[in-house]
């Protein structure tokens, strides 16, 4: 990878071998990267807990059984208490970094009472906490083979059954993660 490569709005996909419980076969999409660091959302964990669940403890009052029924995702272990809403850019609500012109993510209340009353974006997935790297980390880390990056597509993100995506993220690169070796080298 070369030292100015901007991975913002591309997927790191764990590599097998990488066996830290909170990445262990995760597909995170990167949301911004700059020379400070990077942050990103796990797209493809989701929890024992549903929208409904998050809307009832906030006392939001829920229009449609469908968004009731919507995972909530582990975002990663960075502020795992905070929520993060990833969702197509049609809208900006109060506190919205726009990643690209497709994706967006939103951190205020106000996406998830526009979500619950059906009035929020087409496309969304809430997710608790994230994923961050310091200054070179994540340079550093990819130079030890512990992840792969590729673009990111936002119909992996949104229409992906979420244990597909690890996969699917890889075949944007045309690499099986089944056929890798636990074992890495540099040529």
């Amino acid at each position: 990878m070369r030292p100015n490569t901007n991975l913002t709005d591309h997927f790191l996909i764990a590599m097998p071998r990488l066996e830290d419980p909170n990445f262990f076969h995760t597909v995170t999409y990167i949301c911004e990267h700059t020379s400070e660091g990077a942050m990103g959302i796990v797209i493809n964990r989701p929890m024992e807990l549903h929208l409904a669940d998050i809307f009832e403890q906030l006392e939001i009052r829920i229009s449609s059984t469908k968004v009731a029924e919507q995972a909530v995702y582990i975002g990663g272990p960075v502020q795992s208490d905070r929520g993060f809403v990833l969702h197509d850019a049609t809208t900006e609500w109060t506190s919205t970094l726009q990643v690209t012109q497709e994706i967006s993510v939103t951190t205020s209340l106000d996406v998830l009472e526009a979500i619950a009353c059906g009035k929020g974006p087409h496309h969304s997935l809430v997710a608790l906490g994230y994923a961050g790297w310091g200054a070179g980390q994540i340079e550093s880390e990819l130079a030890q083979n512990a992840w792969l990056s590729g673009p990111a597509q936002s119909d992996i993100i949104f229409n992906r059954a979420s244990r597909e995506r690890w996969q699917a993220a890889a075949d944007l690169l045309g690499v099986d993660l089944n056929l890798l070796s636990g074992d890495t080298g540099h040529a």
